[in-house]
């Protein structure tokens, strides 16, 4: 839930990394739908505003009648009137803390009032997503099969339903954002160190990586922190 307040003229330039999920974004006036990312971006800041996001796990994707190959790297307007009503007033709350737990309270309201339990491929999709989020040593799709118990086609193919990119760049992604935030965090730690840890061959596997995806090296996106 960010929040600005930047002074007249002046504009702050957000760097918004890779990420193989989908948001659903509620902003004054607006409800927008980002889809799963395969590059680097950025969002200039300027004025006054706020903006309160849920990241929606592969399950709630399908529910919302989304096709999310069809979203990668767009924002489309989303029709949610009764969304964008409950979180505004949430946000013009003059307590900030107030204002947020509020407008998390909305969102989830509405989540309830429109989604039902994942049917068995939704939470297939989910376990995918889980595990691949949450196990470090995952690399390959081959181990995301063999944990899930199906073929790696049919893993293939629930990226492709669920999330709207291929296995393997879900992969991928994970590990350069477990990447990206220990070089900003952990400065005492080496490159080589991040890459070993991250399931990568050695050091410039993971430099390879991150440049494709954010244009630069990862000695590069730690200096410019």
């Amino acid at each position: 839930m960010p929040q600005w307040n930047l002074a007249p003229g002046r504009t702050s330039r957000q760097e918004v990394l890779p990420f193989p999920a989908s948001n659903l974004v509620v902003q004054p006036g607006a409800v927008s739908l980002t889809g799963p990312s395969t590059r680097a971006s950025f969002r200039d800041l300027t004025g006054t505003g706020w903006a309160v996001g849920a990241l929606l796990r592969p399950a709630g994707v399908v529910q919302l009648n989304l096709e999310p190959d069809r979203l990668r790297d767009t924002e489309a307007p989303f029709v949610a009137p009764d969304l964008l009503a409950s979180v505004e007033a949430a946000m013009a709350h003059d307590d900030g803390a107030t204002a947020r737990g509020e407008a998390a309270s909305a969102f989830a309201r509405w989540a309830e009032d429109r989604m039902v339990p994942p049917d068995a491929a939704g939470r297939l999709a989910n376990a995918m997503e889980e595990l691949i989020a949450t196990d470090r040593s995952i690399v390959r799709v081959e181990q995301v099969a063999g944990r899930l118990g199906v073929s790696v086609r049919g893993v293939q193919r629930l990226a492709r339903s669920h999330v709207g990119v291929t296995p393997l760049a879900i992969i991928r992604r994970y590990r350069q954002q477990e990447a990206a935030v220990r070089l900003r965090e952990e400065p005492a730690v080496t490159i080589a160190d991040i890459a070993a840890e991250l399931g990568y061959a050695d050091h410039a596997h993971l430099s390879r990586d991150f440049r494709t995806v954010l244009g630069r090296t990862p000695r590069t996106y730690r200096g410019g922190q």
